[in-house]
């Protein structure tokens, strides 16, 4: 990880954030991360998404732009802008937010994600259970404590399978400009920029944005459990500073 040690700071003002997590977690997955900001005197929101409530109906029902929405809500809640910070498959909606409220985000950060432009996973079942192995899973597990991990099997919700499908649909290009940050974990900056290069879907809007940085952090694609205090400094800096100095 690289951080600048000497960017001066903006003062008391800080940016609100909304925390997203991925697929399969609730608000709950960012409760380590969210207790250290709000120790710093951060105004913290933890966002469930539609479709991730344990008792949810009909998570076939679930789309791509009602997860959308229901980020655009948690922004708008604020009365100025706010760091939207969105993990793994959470980028698609947050990415559609971005095109929505360009102006109600100050600064959108990636964690182990990006932007993409297609479908995820295409996928015939109403809703995506978690994989019954971490090898079937195929992400990194690397520093996640075997208590997280096995708290994670005890409460991942299946995912809707629409979000999963659908497209984003974009047309404002001052999302484009919404300062953004890739955290790099599972792999490098570099691995993202080449495979965005490469036209992978998941992440092939990258190469659009006009103001985006990068910081690598290696570990887990699960920061927020098994780094938590450094992602927690990451996001800190991004709230007090922006992006500059990454």
């Amino acid at each position: 990880m690289r951080l600048s040690a000497d960017i001066p700071r903006l003062g008391a003002v800080t940016s609100p954030l909304v925390l997203v997590p991925g697929w399969w977690l609730g608000a709950w997955a960012w409760d380590g991360v969210a207790e250290g900001l709000r120790a710093d005197g951060h105004d913290v929101t933890a966002l469930t998404l539609p479709g991730l409530e344990p008792d949810h109906p009909d998570r076939g029902s679930v789309s791509l732009a009602g997860q959308a929405d229901a980020i655009v809500a948690a922004i708008e809640a604020h009365d100025r802008p706010v760091v939207l910070a969105v993990h793994s498959g959470a980028s698609q909606p947050g990415y559609v937010a971005s095109d929505r409220v360009p102006d109600r985000i100050a600064a959108l950060i990636y964690v182990d994600t990006a932007p993409g432009t297609g479908p995820i996973k295409e996928i015939d079942e109403p809703e995506f259970p978690l994989p019954a192995t971490w090898e079937e899973l195929g992400e990194s597990l690397d520093g996640i404590p075997e208590e997280r991990l096995a708290e994670f099997r005890e409460r991942a919700v299946p995912e809707p399978a629409g979000p999963m499908r659908d497209a984003p649909e974009v047309t404002n290009d001052a999302r484009l400009d919404v300062p953004s940050l890739v955290i790099a974990t599972a792999f490098p900056a570099s691995g993202y920029q080449q495979a965005a290069a490469e036209g992978a879907p998941w992440l092939a809007g990258l190469d659009d944005l006009r103001n985006v940085a990068y910081v690598d952090l290696p570990t887990s694609h699960w920061p927020m459990w098994s780094r938590p205090a450094e992602l927690t400094e990451i996001l800190d800096r991004v709230a007090r500073d922006g992006i500059t100095g990454f």
